[in-house]
């Protein structure tokens, strides 16, 4: 779905700001921004190398984006789609801002005057800690655990307990 919210705003941002360094994924839109890079879209390979160049990565509040722009050790500010405004189906995105937001470990706007602001003080956006690549063994384990032995109805699952071995009989 189109997110033309982003995009006018981060048009109008480094058009104010005379930035000539800003570029976006504009994805499936009719707008062209004027004062800014852009595509309509990037492959997987495309979007990682662009954020390891970034300083700062500025997004609608998707997960791809948000554990992307973590794993790499990047600031990330942002922009969750909304349903009342038809961005999306629902206002899952405003649910993992908030999220996120409250583990510190991303900038959020709520609306494009935040985004602005926070746009213009861009030295307090800082990186959390990076993130692996990938989930912890422990998790890993956990997951597997509970996927072998799944629990009775009523009953958690014993994380420590190791997962059956199937025998040939």
């Amino acid at each position: 779905m189109p997110f033309d919210r982003l995009v006018q705003a981060m048009d109008a941002w480094a058009a104010r700001v005379a930035r000539r360094d800003v570029f976006a994924q504009i994805g499936a839109t009719r707008l062209r921004p004027r004062n800014i890079e852009f595509t309509d879209f990037l492959d997987a390979d495309q979007f990682r190398d662009r954020v390891a160049a970034a300083s700062l990565v500025v997004a609608h509040a998707g997960m791809g984006s948000i554990l992307t722009a973590l794993e790499m050790g990047k600031p990330i500010l942002v922009l969750p789609r909304r349903a009342d405004l038809l961005e999306t189906r629902n206002d899952h995105q405003l649910a993992t801002a908030t999220r996120f937001e409250a583990q510190g470990r991303i900038a959020v706007a709520y609306d494009v005057d935040q985004l602005q602001a926070k746009l213009d003080n861009l030295a307090v956006l800082r990186p959390s800690a990076p993130i692996a690549s990938h989930a912890s063994l422990e998790l890993l384990d956990t997951i597997r655990t509970f996927v072998h032995c799944p629990p009775m109805p009523g009953q958690l699952p014993n994380p420590s307990a190791s997962a059956p071995t199937l025998q040939k009989t």
